[in-house]
């Protein structure tokens, strides 16, 4: 009997390695042959520990488990889901990028290979700098940290560079509140992170390559530790990547907090070992980067998506998606909502079928008020915009951006008030310090947040300049995108600025 218990940070915090030792104990105890593998999540939060098991028929779920549900489980008294696939959240996703996570056992490269994983790899080999480039870019695939970059242009770019030395840079320094799909492929599926790096490294003529990681993500950086170690025995990764004769190695460093690192020059610095401040453009790290040499500077889930895309070639990947948002987009539903997780669909899906379809509305049973997407510098997006489709140019028509398509969802009970003086404090915080319209503009923008609560009727008219003057001043997306949750915030939801006005009076 083989049973999976996931490895995943969220179900180890809801007890995983708790039901874990329970299964083992009690298997033991009764004398089972039990092999436990600990997998990746499934991405079903509100059902970890998720625990699997195939009896001889097949994977079947249940969830939550924990530790007292332990005997009914092995009795097969204890109420299942059946498969994972027909669990309605899960069956309704397209899953390229998370194909393989909670399926495979992440540390273990033959069955990453049986699972598809290494056919992308094997096909680039065969391809020249020029074919592979054009091949993501014929995908449609953009960043996915943020800016929607179209990949190919960037990778074009350094490609076509003069250098003696060239680099690939991971970004997995995902620090947006409510996201977690970094960590969860890196968890649950390392090896097609280093799958797509080496790809990259192919395609633009790089022979190294770093993942910055956050300091936050203790288990993610063992588990990548690791896999880095056993690519590199099976001849993944150095000198002669797979018998092709190239060569391709990576390291994995790891950051020491700060939310600014999470911008491509700050974080260039610090894995330079240099403080983590912002660098001015150009020159652009595609042409001047990791220690001045052309560098590719791509998100997890961006490169955690090319072999994918090499495996099934780019016109599949690109047959999903709207307009100009090809492909997939993995969006993490977070905040007060009932059903939160990770969620892999192709572009296009509404917001408000996201929130109260597949979200299945509050947690707290109130209705919903506003939901942030993109992180702390995403808008906030009143029910009246629910309609929006799930694309880069689209949300950016209605005021918004997907950004790292992290959701957090807010029921009425919310005070967007003290959300847009939230914004601005962690804008302050968080600011490197080294553009005045960010460093000083987020504590001026908090004093006028406070003149607004007490009453200052001239307040609401100088945050909105404020906001424009780091909006077009601000060296990078921090202080430039603060302004979104903060204007968002006091254009759709006035009453709750009038209300501060009206208590103050």
């Amino acid at each position: 009997m083989k049973i999976w218990v996931p490895l995943d940070s969220a179900a180890k915090a809801l007890g995983a390695d708790q039901v874990a030792d329970a299964i083992a104990r009690e298997a033991a105890a009764r004398g089972l042959d039990v092999q436990i593998i600990r997998n990746g999540t499934r991405g079903m939060v509100w059902l970890e520990p998720l625990v699997e098991i195939d009896a001889g028929q097949g994977r079947v779920a249940f969830g939550p488990v924990t530790p007292a549900d332990v005997p009914a489980l092995l009795d097969g008294s204890l109420p299942c889901h059946g498969p994972v696939e027909n669990i309605p959240f899960f069956g309704r996703q397209t899953r390229l990028t998370f194909a393989r996570c909670g399926l495979i056992d992440p540390l273990d490269l033959d069955d990453y290979a049986a699972h598809g994983g290494l056919v992308g790899l094997r096909r680039a080999i065969g391809m020249s700098q020029v074919e592979i480039v054009q091949e993501v870019a014929d995908s449609g695939l953009r960043g996915r940290g943020g800016a929607g970059f179209p990949t190919g242009i960037k990778w074009r770019t350094v490609s076509d560079a003069v250098a003696d030395q060239k680099y690939i840079v991971c970004n997995a320094d995902e620090g947006d509140s409510g996201t977690f799909a970094d960590r969860m492929i890196m968890e649950g599926d390392p090896f097609t992170l280093i799958e797509g790096m080496a790809i990259a490294g192919l395609g633009v003529g790089a022979t190294r390559g770093y993942v910055y990681m956050r300091s936050e993500y203790p288990d993610a950086i063992r588990v990548m530790e690791a896999a880095v170690v056993i690519a590199r025995r099976r001849g993944v990764l150095g000198a002669d990547v797979l018998g092709s004769g190239r060569a391709f190695d990576m390291q994995i460093r790891t950051g020491a907090g700060a939310y600014v690192c999470g911008e491509e020059t700050s974080l260039l610095n610090s894995l330079e070992g240099k403080r983590g401040t912002v660098r001015a453009k150009p020159p652009l790290p595609a042409l001047e980067g990791f220690l001045g040499k052309p560098t590719v500077v791509n998100n997890v889930i961006s490169l955690a998506t090319v072999p994918v895309i090499f495996e099934k070639g780019a016109q599949h990947y690109a047959d999903f998606g709207l307009g100009r948002s090809r492909g997939t987009v993995t969006l993490q539903i977070a905040g007060n909502v009932r059903q939160g997780g990770l969620f892999e669909t192709a572009f296009g899906m509404s917001l408000g079928e996201v929130v109260n379809d597949i979200g299945g509305g509050t947690l707290s049973g109130r209705p919903v008020k506003a939901v942030q997407v993109g992180g702390p510098l995403g808008a906030y997006m009143p029910v009246s915009k629910f309609d929006t489709p799930m694309g880069y140019e689209e949300f950016d028509q209605k005021g918004g951006l997907i950004g790292h398509a992290g959701l957090v969802v807010f029921d009425d009970s919310a005070d967007m008030l003290q959300m847009a003086r939230f914004a601005m404090e962690f804008c302050a915080v968080e600011s490197c310090g080294k553009c005045t319209p960010c460093r000083i503009g987020a504590v001026r923008g908090v004093e006028t947040i406070d003149r607004i609560a007490a009453g200052d009727p001239g307040a609401a008219a100088l945050l909105t300049d404020l906001c424009e003057t780091m909006k077009d001043g601000s060296l990078c997306a921090l202080g430039g995108f603060t302004p979104y949750p903060v204007m968002s915030a006091l254009t759709q939801f006035p009453d709750d600025f009038a209300t501060h006005k009206e208590a103050a009076e």
